[in-house]
């Protein structure tokens, strides 16, 4: 018995590792988007902030569509691997190829290069979607206990935010080091070194991630997938809420490298306060299943929000007091893990909520319009950033005016406080945790009675 129970948790771990794992991959690209490009872009590749404010704001809108389409696809896939497992192998090449291509500066002059921009951002966006997607839709299928859900959403977290450190730590330095003098240069092999890896560690995803849980096996109709809309509320608060949170996220890691290098005055500080931002989230992220016992996951998404607002506070206020800035960066992150996690684990729900009213289960679709939204989000965050930073006068690498600084402060401060706060007031209205249990418990006892059906008559 002691065996079968070592074993058991053996392939627990084993599964939680192979999905945290996918989001380290992820994070290893998703974190030099988040935090470099837009700067790789004005400062480095020398397109103009609005060019690529217009720039970011089309392609993800694209590549937003094109994630309703990859849930879709993941809705109607039946293989002997499951749904969402095969796309993990499929997409970890080109996901990795592109990577490198989307950092290269081609020497064919400024409209050549906003077009390689273009079809090189655009195609990393695409093959970000087909690893990141199933990424969502498959935790339904790996475990039908919403703790262990919890707990699947919490190893992912701890990854993603290993990964996201990773790059905030060692971009700059590798730049300078691999560089040897140009920036071009140094971003180049940085992101081949991140490329590399992060390709090789969804072949470990895939070899370790098993869905489980049988879910649907017929095909599903795209009519009858987005059925399951029709009256989720949860869903509608849900994704409304995606805005607003990721919004926030958005605005302020586009901006932290300018606000440090301009408004602080300590390019420095850039990857010191990058790395609390993708370290110390990790602290939130570990407490989040003992937390998720004690309450329920709105109120505790909207005490994390809480948190993170305190901390952009304390920034806001400390102007460039390095010491109480770099606090304040600390509690930022420790509001963000928290509030991360959880959300993670909302996300698996509303699915649940679909299923019990409809009886049919779409999770690709749920998981691929929730991508969609975040997708918008970072649209728009990255279209204002530009356009604010245009109309505030920015220029690359000089003293900036007023104007700019100020355009800078509110990309990186005041914007994201006010959306968090929107975020807090849309989560109240959020209920589904009172009668999740009940629902789960249906779902459960219509599976078995279906399996049962199968049985007997075969």
């Amino acid at each position: 018995m002691g065996e079968i129970y070592m074993s058991a948790k053996v392939g627990v771990w084993r599964q939680r590792l192979g999905y945290g794992i996918a989001d380290f991959s992820c994070n290893l690209i998703w974190q030099m988007i988040t935090l470099y490009l837009m700067f790789f872009y004005t400062d480095v590749m020398g397109l103009a902030a609005v060019q690529v404010g217009m720039l970011f704001l089309l392609t993800r809108v694209v590549d937003g569509i094109a994630d309703v389409c990859m849930g879709v696809l993941i809705d109607k896939t039946n293989t002997r691997w499951g749904k969402s497992r095969p796309y993990f192998l499929i997409g970890a090449i080109p996901f990795g190829l592109l990577a490198i291509l989307a950092f290269y500066v081609p020497d064919i002059g400024p409209v050549g290069k906003l077009v390689y921009a273009y079809f090189t951002y655009l195609g990393l966006s695409l093959a970000y979607t087909m690893v990141n997607i199933p990424m969502a839709s498959i935790l339904p299928s790996l475990t039908n206990s919403a703790q262990e859900r919890t707990m699947l959403a919490t190893t992912r977290i701890i990854f993603s935010f290993i990964g996201a450190t990773a790059v905030s730590a060692f971009t700059l330095p590798l730049v300078k080091a691999l560089g040897s003098g140009s920036q071009a240069q140094g971003f180049f092999w940085t992101i081949v070194i991140f490329a590399v890896v992060g390709t090789l560690m969804f072949f470990v995803t895939f070899k370790n991630v098993e869905e489980k849980v049988k879910i649907q096996q017929e095909k599903v109709t795209v009519k009858q997938a987005f059925s399951t809309l029709k009256g989720n509320v949860p869903w509608y608060i849900f994704a409304i809420n995606i805005i607003f949170m990721w919004g926030s996220y958005f605005f302020q890691q586009g901006a932290l490298i300018y606000y440090f290098t301009y408004n602080v005055g300590r390019a420095d500080l850039a990857t010191v306060v990058a790395s609390i931002s993708s370290f110390v989230p990790i602290v939130g992220t570990f407490v989040t299943p003992f937390f998720a016992k004690l309450m329920y996951k709105r109120k505790l998404f909207i005490i994390a929000s809480t948190i993170n607002l305190a901390g952009m506070g304390v920034m806001l206020i400390a102007n460039v007091n390095v010491t109480w800035l770099i606090i304040g960066a600390i509690i930022v992150a420790l509001g963000h893990g928290l509030r991360q996690s959880i959300y993670f684990s909302m996300q698996a729900d509303p699915v649940d909520y679909g299923e019990w009213k409809t009886g049919i289960s779409a999770a690709g679709i749920i998981s691929a319009l929730n991508g969609f939204i975040g997708k918008i989000a970072m649209a728009g965050a990255g279209a204002i950033s530009g356009w604010l930073l245009t109309h505030g006068h920015y220029v690359p690498n000089r003293t900036q005016t007023n104007s700019a600084l100020f355009a800078i402060k509110l990309n990186y401060l005041i914007i994201p406080a006010g959306m968090v706060v929107i975020s807090m007031i849309i989560m109240c209205f959020y209920n589904l945790d009172k009668i999740y249990p009940k629902i789960r418990a249906e779902i459960d006892k219509r599976h078995e009675e279906e399996n049962a059906e199968e049985k007997s008559i075969v």
